[in-house]
């Protein structure tokens, strides 16, 4: 006779446990405590008799346990083994529980360390897990919807910072790829975002590219007055005439310096194009380092932090330095002086665009032509990287009208650079 929610109340606890019947292999079990737990019957295709368990009664009613039954027995029907099924299901949620989005980004970004990624690049990529750890971090990543990721960046949007925006849905949209690759999750949830975020604006690094300014921060820049060893403002000094990434001269180490050959190889791994770059050194810029090396040589680095000789100076320092000469974000950045050297160094109409493009180290978008057009420009670049430097010494002195000097006169001629 089939069970009923009033025959169910009235079984009272025995010494041993004991079974009543339901109807279709389903019964329930009583417990010497009085617990009542629902249980299944069944045979698998190959004949083997086995036990499915679906919880406890009051929690799962009669109607409960049945419909559990039912989704079981539509399972046999279907060639799947519930009991195999509901084991499987287990082990899936725990993976998925021990899988949220921060743990795969973790996972993510070591491989990206493995990868040989930049420093700089691996520190940005782990404050994006921190930005989006309270929106995600702690939710499944296979569970993960369009709709939550699209939660976890609009604040940002909503706050007009659309380039953090992007970026972070990016992120996103990378570890749910990698997770996806590793069967840590079925979708990426990023895919049809494409679009539901505002248009990012360009981001264009503040640069002073007049030239008779120019001039005026580069006296601005001899005058800088900071606290400890002027390792800011010799840094700030060098930079125009280098004119690399603020962080490739921030990390910079003298064992990549070759004062003698004028030349600064700077290894790939810390090269946004994962290329080493060679840069030529100027004579004002040899004779910067040679004032610089009994001051910092001891270090491993140029520019070690005034803390500890161990790490090189922050990433904010030669922003903070144009800060403190008066120089807002919106008037010029230390990425700016890229910008400068690009401008003018065009303008002069004295240098090939491939050389200049190659001492900006810019990878050449044209693949094909890349693959066949492998000269460095080298000495060029070596006229090209003393005749930039003599310029700015000209820039220096404040004259009212300061004409791009052919190469020819550039050339070989004496430094004017005020100490």
């Amino acid at each position: 006779m089939p069970l009923s929610e009033t025959s169910i109340r009235k079984l009272k606890p025995r010494a041993k446990p004991y079974k009543v019947a339901d109807e279709k292999g389903l019964f329930l079990t009583v417990t010497p405590s009085g617990g009542r737990l629902w249980n299944m019957k069944f045979r698998t295709l190959l004949g083997t008799e086995k036990k499915l368990s679906f919880g406890s009664y009051p929690e799962l009613s009669l109607r409960e346990a049945r419909d559990r039954r039912d989704e079981a027995r539509k399972q046999l029907l279907n060639g799947v083994d519930p009991a195999e099924q509901k084991r499987r299901d287990k082990i899936a949620a725990k993976v998925s529980a021990a899988n949220t989005f921060t743990a795969v980004a973790e996972a993510y970004i070591a491989k990206n360390e493995r990868d040989g990624l930049a420093a700089n690049t691996i520190t940005k990529r782990r404050w994006f897990i921190r930005i989006l750890q309270r929106a995600i971090g702690n939710r499944p990543i296979a569970d993960l919807t369009p709709f939550d990721v699209l939660s976890a960046v609009r604040p940002f949007e909503a706050a007009r910072n659309d380039e953090k925006a992007h970026r972070a849905l990016q992120f996103i949209g990378s570890v749910c790829r990698f997770a996806v690759a590793n069967q840590l999750a079925t979708v990426d949830p990023t895919r049809d975002l494409r679009g539901a975020l505002a248009k990012r604006k360009p981001k264009h690094h503040a640069a002073i590219i007049d030239p008779k300014r120019v001039g005026e921060l580069l006296r601005a820049i001899d005058d800088y007055e900071g606290q400890g060893l002027p390792t800011t403002r010799m840094a700030l000094q060098i930079l125009p005439y280098v004119f690399v990434r603020p962080g490739e001269l921030q990390r910079a180490e003298w064992a990549e310096i070759d004062l003698e050959a004028a030349v600064w190889r700077i290894p790939a791994k810390r090269m946004k194009a994962r290329q080493e770059h060679v840069v030529p050194l100027s004579r004002q810029v040899v004779a910067l380092f040679e004032q610089l090396h009994p001051l910092t040589g001891h270090s491993r680095y140029v520019f070690p932090s005034i803390r500890t000789p161990l790490k090189p100076i922050s990433e904010n320092t030669l922003n903070a330095g144009l800060r403190r000469l008066g120089y807002t974000k919106e008037e010029m950045t230390a990425h700016g002086f890229r910008s400068v050297a690009s401008t003018l160094l065009n303008e002069s109409g004295e240098w090939s665009s491939d050389a200049i493009e190659r001492a900006l180290a810019h990878m050449d978008k044209n693949a094909v032509r890349s693959a066949y057009h492998r000269g460095p420009h080298w000495k060029e670049r070596v006229e090209m990287a003393q005749w930039w430097a003599d310029y700015l010494d000209t820039l220096r002195t404040g004259a009212e009208d300061v004409k791009l000097s052919s190469r020819r006169a550039s050339v070989g001629t004496r430094p004017g650079h005020r100490r």
